[in-house]
């Protein structure tokens, strides 16, 4: 595994600037890593690993940029929480973390960088020499992962029998004997012009 530092740099560059939310996402992937006995995330390791993001936020980014997980490789999955957590899955052992940063170490970070006034540096410079305990939460879980939500082929293909988009890996929803996608089921998000 590369240096903390080194994990930054990169993730900065993906994110494409650095922030708090680098630090914080870098350095949970660097804990719950070691805690799952994944060692080479992006090498050998990487058709064990699994994660759960549970926030669409700067973390992620880094989360995703240390670990190679993506949503296209189907081995990284968000949920809408707004929880700025994370569960790390060792496919192979079925070890599996779920790392929460604390809230409370935006006003920690005041006794680690008190000199440095804005309070978005002092948490950045905060987070990088904070105790794991006081900047994370770490609970040990077993994760739930449906089979059409692990990483490989669709396990299954339909058509919507209004709009005629084909629907995978049992997003399908039968209603009153019709095989629908979610959007003709629950309303669609944009509206066709």
């Amino acid at each position: 595994m590369e240096s903390f530092e080194k994990l930054l740099e990169k993730s900065t560059r993906v994110h494409g600037h650095i922030c708090a939310g680098q630090v914080i996402g870098v350095r949970m992937c660097l804990l719950a890593l070691s805690l799952i006995n994944i060692d080479d995330p992006k090498g050998g390791d990487r058709k064990k690993l699994y994660v759960v993001v549970e926030i669409d936020r700067c973390a992620t980014d880094a989360i995703q940029s240390v670990t190679g997980c993506s949503l296209g490789k189907r081995s990284m999955r968000w949920l809408d929480y707004g929880v700025m957590a994370a569960t790390f899955v060792n496919l192979e052992t079925g070890k599996a973390v779920r790392v929460t940063a604390m809230e409370e170490a935006r006003e920690s970070s005041k006794k680690y960088c008190a000199d440095i006034p804005d309070k978005y540096q002092r948490q950045l410079e905060a987070y990088k020499i904070m105790d794991e305990d006081e900047l994370f939460r770490v609970q040990s879980v077993q994760a739930v992962i449906s089979q059409e939500n692990m990483p490989g082929r669709p396990l299954k293909r339909v058509q919507c029998e209004r709009c005629r988009d084909w629907v995978q890996d049992k997003r399908d929803l039968l209603i009153d004997g019709e095989v629908l996608c979610k959007q003709c089921a629950t309303g669609r998000y944009y509206i066709e012009l």
